[in-house]
This record gives structure tokens, C-alpha cells and sequence, in this order.
């Protein structure tokens, strides 16, 4: 008798899945891997960017920044960068995505090294599954080096697989490198939210994110510097030849590198027309970088950057007496917001408080500290399992008083301001706070258990009322065209969906916006199984 075609199916995964779990028993990282030492090159007024720098600066104690709320903005710094760049690039990122994006990102940095330029490329191997022939191919160019942070050495071809193979290693898979970052020839950088993928850029045809950069000039991008250099020269950073082994010879990886990167396949974004601002009244940096002299706002600032031994050696936030002596970007964060006296703002994607920082809101609250709070609603999240985590403390955030709003996909297709969203799916993925008019954080900490307990994050401290308030600007747009506030009922006992209209007339909605009854009974019924410590 023939078996059925299910039944296959299931007998074949479950032998995959076998084979994975015998593999993850006698499958580790290589050992004994050679680790090339090597440091970030400082600026030089001898580079272009250098010398832009220095006629840049009013000073030299402090660095200059500027917010890039602009998805075209945003990429097109970065790949201006690259292009421009003489002596290094330093590239750190959780996610590079084998599409249009990441493909002519690739192709930018392989064109950097053609020029002679050192490229060193760190990449996350959680998501990298399908990219080891680029990344292959980038690594084959001479002056460019590829490594991978805490690798899958089995199942690279996909999530799933790796996964599965690491059934008895999940202690050490689970921790990540959350990282975002470029820096150009030492004098430039570009660190915030975004990863390197279409949906970060306004190009995917599915879901796009609303996010937040900053462009950096001056002391601080060599702390950025010297913050990649920690993660490059780790034992936990291995160079990619030693996870996956090259599977042709060198002329041949070149060679598929530039069909997959051809730019029939991965075209350049459009330039933006000339002359163009954004949000905040900026022209774009390429233009000013043409000019030799780049706009920028001058300030005090500290960069906050976990290290990469983090993922072996945290500590739990529960022990007595641990949140305060950590020296962790979470911890740099929370010290800032614990001092502030008069407001507050925080952005997040994912927004899990625990009942310490419940406690926290509760003291700010009596002595009338103004707590406002961004983060995704259930619709625009795409982790639904973290939200459940969020709806355990959303009551007690409103209770207190806290403004909470929730970015909404209908509203966002609406709004004006914040992007072609077109009938892609709008989410929220700035990370960032704003302290008492003063002092912003933009880094990509998201304010969730994981990113404080499993992922390296990397942030910036920026003390400058100018910024600051176009921060608050920008979380205003959010506010007004893409989100609801959630709010108590009249008697107190549920909570509701507010926004007001541009007549001033508000729509009330009594459960969680575009969101199915289906979707809402799942998560209520799922929700309570998972603990916030592995959200």
C-alpha cells in the first residue's frame, strides 16, 4: 500500500529534523580558528570625508549629528558613504537581506575594496541563511574581509534548519548581536534602527517600517570605531571561510558575486530630486557632501555599546543590587531616564516593561513626571507573541497615566508625511527617548527582556535641546497621522482605541485596532503560556 502524500511529508520532516538533532550533537564551532587582529583607522584629513569633517566642525570636543527620519535619506547617506570612501569601512549589522537592498549594498562595499579601500563586514548569522554565496563573494575580493557573529556551524540553509540543528546549543544561539552600524574612513557614521533590507527603505511590496538614524561627525565616531573593533577581534566574531567553506575557487566566487549583484538584478535606488528637504527642513547628504561641507548639529554626546561577551556572561536583572551596576546600554538608558523631572518620550517596536520599571513609572507619576510611550499595535507588530508580553502590563501603564500610543497599519496607509506606504503593512521600528527637552537616545535597543538580556545593542546619548526637539517632532507625526491612544473607558473598566479626526471629532474603537476577533482570542489564549523572559 502507497502512503499517503501527508504522511510522507510528516515522515520526511521528522527524519530531517533526526538528522539535524544528531548533527547539533556532534557539530560545534570550529576550533583553533585564526583571528587576524586588526583596528579601526582614525580619521585623517588626508580622505576626503576627513577633510569635510574638520571644515564641517565648529569645534572639535563635539560631535555633529543629524536625524535621518527619510527612508531615501537614509540609504542614500549610507551608499554615499561607501562610495566616497578612501581608506576603510567598518559595517556592523544584525540583518543584511539578500534583496535589492542588500544585494547593491554588497555590491557598493565589493566596488569600495575594488578601489583599494579595507572593508571589514560583521554580520549576525541568525538571518543569514540564502546570503553565504554573496557574502562568499564579497570575501573573495581582495581588501575585503567577512566575519559572522556567534555562527550556526549546521543547517545554513535555512532558519529553520539551523535552528533545529542547535536543539542542543540553544543556550548559545539564542543571543544575538542587535548592532547597526557604518563607519566611513573614521571621520563619518550612520548608526540607529535600520538593517539593510528593502522593508527598511520603503521598498518592500509587503511591509515597510517607519525608522530613525542618525548621520555622526566628529569624537564619537571613533568611539563608534572602537566599539566594532571590540565585536571584530572577539572570540565569539569568527571569519566566515571558517563556518563555510568556499565551494569554488576564488575567480569563481568573484564571478557569481557579479551576476547576483548585476545591476539589472539589484538597481540603484533613484536619486532624490535636487534640492529636496525632509521632515526636518534637511537637504539630502550627498548633496552637501558634493559641496564639501555638511549641515549639522553640534553637541555633547556619549555612545553606549554593550559588549560582545554579553551574550555568554549577563547576569539576571532579578538578582538584588545587579540593574544598577550593569554597564550595559539598557542600563545607560534607564540612568538617564531616572533623572529626568519633567517628561519623557520612548519609542519602541517591542515594549515589554517588567514590574521594576512598572515601579519606576509609579514614582515618576507621583512626582508629575510626563511619560509618553510609542510602540506597535497588534496589527503592525510581526511579533505577536511580544505584544502579548506588552498587554500584561498595558493596564497598568494607562492606570498610571502614562500617554500610550500604538501605530496603526490603517492609519498609517493614511498618513502624509511618513512614507509610500501604498497597501504594504506599516510598522513602528524606531528606537528612541527623548529626556525632559534635553537629551535624546537613538541607538537599537528595543525596550523588551531580549534586547536586555540576549542581544549586544548600540546606542548614542546626545545631549542638545535642537535635536531633541526634532525628535519630539517627529514622534508627533507618528502620534497624529499613524496612531491610536489607548485610554480607560468612562467607567473605568476596559481600555479603548482613541484618535481624533482632522474635524477634531474623535473614533473611539473598543478592541485592539485592525485586528480580527480571531486574532485577539488567539493571542489572549497563547499569550499567558509564554514568560516575559524569553520575549
Amino acid at each position: 500500500m502507497r502512503m499517503s502524500p501527508m504522511l510522507q511529508r510528516a515522515l520526511s520532516h521528522a527524519a530531517l529534523a533526526f538528522t539535524f538533532a544528531v548533527l547539533a550533537g556532534c557539530a560545534g564551532l570550529p576550533r583553533d580558528v585564526q583571528r587576524t587582529p586588526s583596528q579601526a583607522i582614525a580619521a585623517s584629513p588626508d580622505t576626503e570625508l576627513g577633510r569635510i569633517a574638520l571644515a564641517s566642525a565648529p569645534d572639535r570636543t563635539r560631535s555633529g549629528f543629524r536625524l535621518l527620519s527619510w527612508w531615501t535619506q537614509s540609504l542614500q547617506a549610507r551608499i554615499e558613504l561607501i562610495r566616497r570612501a578612501q581608506v576603510s569601512l567598518d559595517v556592523q549589522y544584525y540583518v543584511i537581506h539578500d534583496d535589492v537592498t542588500g544585494r547593491h549594498l554588497l555590491r557598493a562595499l565589493r566596488d569600495a575594496a575594488g578601489r583599494g579601500v579595507r572593508v571589514r563586514l560583521l554580520v549576525d548569522d541568525l538571518y543569514t541563511a540564502g546570503l553565504d554565496p554573496l557574502l562568499l563573494g564579497l570575501a573573495a575580493q581582495p581588501n575585503a574581509e567577512v566575519r559572522l557573529f556567534n555562527p550556526f556551524p549546521v543547517g545554513r540553509n535555512s532558519l529553520g534548519a539551523r535552528l533545529t540543528a542547535s536543539l542542543l546549543d540553544l543556550g548559545r544561539v539564542n543571543h544575538r548581536m542587535h548592532n547597526k552600524l557604518l563607519v566611513a574612513d573614521g571621520a563619518m557614521a550612520v548608526a540607529g534602527g535600520r538593517n539593510i533590507g528593502d522593508e527598511y527603505f520603503m521598498a518592500h511590496g509587503d511591509a515597510n517600517y517607519i525608522d530613525l538614524d542618525a548621520f555622526v561627525v566628529g569624537p564619537a565616531v571613533a568611539q563608534l570605531a572602537a566599539s566594532f573593533d571590540l565585536y571584530w577581534n572577539s572570540e565569539h566574531v569568527f571569519p566566515l571561510q571558517s563556518i563555510v567553506p568556499p565551494d569554488r575557487d576564488a575567480a569563481g566566487l568573484r564571478e557569481r558575486f557579479e551576476r547576483w549583484t548585476d545591476p539589472a538584478r539589484a538597481p540603484p535606488p533613484q536619486p532624490a530630486p535636487k534640492g529636496e528637504k525632509d521632515l526636518l527642513g534637511q537637504r539630502h547628504v550627498e548633496e552637501e557632501l558634493a559641496e564639501g561641507r555638511i549641515d549639522l548639529h553640534w553637541a555633547e554626546a556619549q555612545v553606549f555599546a554593550d559588549v560582545p561577551e554579553k551574550v555568554m556572561h549577563h547576569s539576571r536583572r532579578w538578582l538584588p543590587r545587579v540593574r544598577r551596576d550593569e554597564k550595559t546600554v539598557r542600563h545607560g538608558l534607564m540612568r538617564e531616564l531616572l533623572l529626568a523631572r519633567k517628561e519623557v518620550m520612548v519609542s519602541s517596536p517591542y515594549l515589554v516593561p517588567n514590574p521594576e520599571v512598572i515601579e519606576d513609572i509609579r514614582e515618576g507619576r507621583i512626582w508629575g513626571l510626563q511619560i509618553k510611550l510609542i510602540t506597535n499595535s497588534l496589527a503592525s507588530t510581526d511579533e505577536p507573541l511580544v505584544h502579548a508580553g506588552y498587554q500584561r502590563y498595558r493596564r497598568q501603564m494607562v492606570d498610571l497615566g502614562v500617554e500610550l500610543y500604538e501605530v496603526a497599519p490603517s492609519q498609517v496607509r493614511r498618513a502624509k508625511d511618513l512614507g509610500p506606504f501604498g497597501q504594504s503593512v506599516g510598522r513602528f521600528h524606531a528606537k528612541a527617548a527623548a529626556i525632559d527637552g534635553h537629551t535624546l537616545f537613538i541607538g537599537s535597543l528595543n525596550f523588551d527582556p531580549r534586547s536586555e538580556k540576549f542581544n549586544t545593542e548600540l546606542g548614542l546619548l546626545i545631549r542638545s535641546p535642537v535635536l531633541t526637539g526634532q525628535l519630539m517632532k517627529l514622534a508627533d507625526l507618528v502620534i497624529t497621522q499613524a496612531a491610536y491612544r489607548v485610554r480607560l473607558s468612562k467607567d473605568k473598566r476596559d481600555l479603548e482605541w482613541v484618535r481624533a479626526g482632522p474635524d477634531g471629532r474623535e473614533t473611539v474603537l473598543d478592541a485592539e485596532p485592525d485586528t480580527s476577533p480571531l486574532e485577539r482570542w488567539w493571542l489572549w489564549l497563547i499569550g499567558p503560556l509564554v514568560p516575559d523572559d524569553v520575549l
